[in-house]
């Protein structure tokens, strides 16, 4: 009997160390392959552009307010004491906006920047030294997979890497693999997949190191995340009380024999 004891043991030790088993550096660890000092230039910077179904914001504003009054759209009365809400501006199937006065404006794959040279010119001749400011308002990325939050997310400007993304969900959980996370990129109606290896200092080098609004971060799961999924906690629980409750009336039968 004391043989059939040390089986069940072993059997509930093995289990345990199963269900509560740790990560590997390799598998948790960023930027391994860097050493105690380095540098590296910046080389791979991204330029946010417009795409089809942008939503952007656009404010004129001139040395005359009255002038420059027509170029603005809001919802409501700007002049009244209620709240009245400016109104942007939607790229169409075309990858044109619809401006005020001067018509039809093609902005896909425009910068900003580009944006406001091009209305600068347009508008020289209605408006004395325009002055104008453009945001894009829908500028979002959506984490997915094995990160502690994930969701989608605004970003506050034109530009954000992956691992700021990355950050705005919690970090990669425990079982998200690293070395492997998928980028859906949506442009010009195509959608692009790239993978890039988060354990690597040449991720900055990736082209998908810089996200672009509407961009999709996957992170996949590892061996154990996967077997985790299919073995939840409560069921783990219920092994575990299992295992021990076969253990104890095992060795309660022992030592009532003896």
């Amino acid at each position: 009997m004391l043989r059939v004891f040390n089986r069940i043991f072993l059997f509930f030790l093995g289990a345990t160390i199963l269900l509560s088993c740790g990560a590997t550096r390799e598998e948790v660890v960023y930027f391994q392959d860097i050493g105690n000092f380095e540098t590296q230039v910046n080389t791979n910077i991204l330029i946010t552009k417009f795409k089809v179904d942008d939503l952007i914001g656009i404010y004129v504003s001139s040395l005359n307010p009255e002038t420059s009054a027509p170029f603005n759209l809001f919802r409501g009365d700007p002049n009244s004491s209620g709240q009245a809400a400016q109104v942007d501006y939607l790229v169409d199937q075309a990858g044109e906006i619809d401006f005020p006065v001067i018509g039809k404006v093609k902005v896909v794959g425009l910068s900003p920047d580009e944006l406001r040279i091009l209305l600068r010119d347009r508008l020289s001749e209605y408006l004395k030294e325009p002055i104008i400011n453009i945001e894009l308002r829908n500028f979002t990325v959506t984490v997915l997979g094995n990160v502690n939050g994930p969701g989608t997310y605004p970003v506050i400007g034109e530009q954000i890497t992956i691992l700021e993304a990355i950050g705005l969900a919690g970090d990669l959980s425990i079982t998200g693999v690293r070395d492997n996370v998928l980028v859906i990129r949506d442009y010009a109606g195509t959608k692009v997949y790239n993978r890039i290896d988060l354990t690597s200092k040449n991720m900055t080098k990736s082209p998908v190191y810089y996200l672009t609004q509407n961009d999709v971060v996957y992170v996949e799961p590892n061996k154990r995340g996967i077997s985790a999924s299919a073995l939840d906690t409560s069921q783990k629980t219920s092994i575990a009380v299992t295992i021990f409750s076969v253990l104890l009336t095992s060795a309660v039968i022992l030592v009532t024999r003896n």
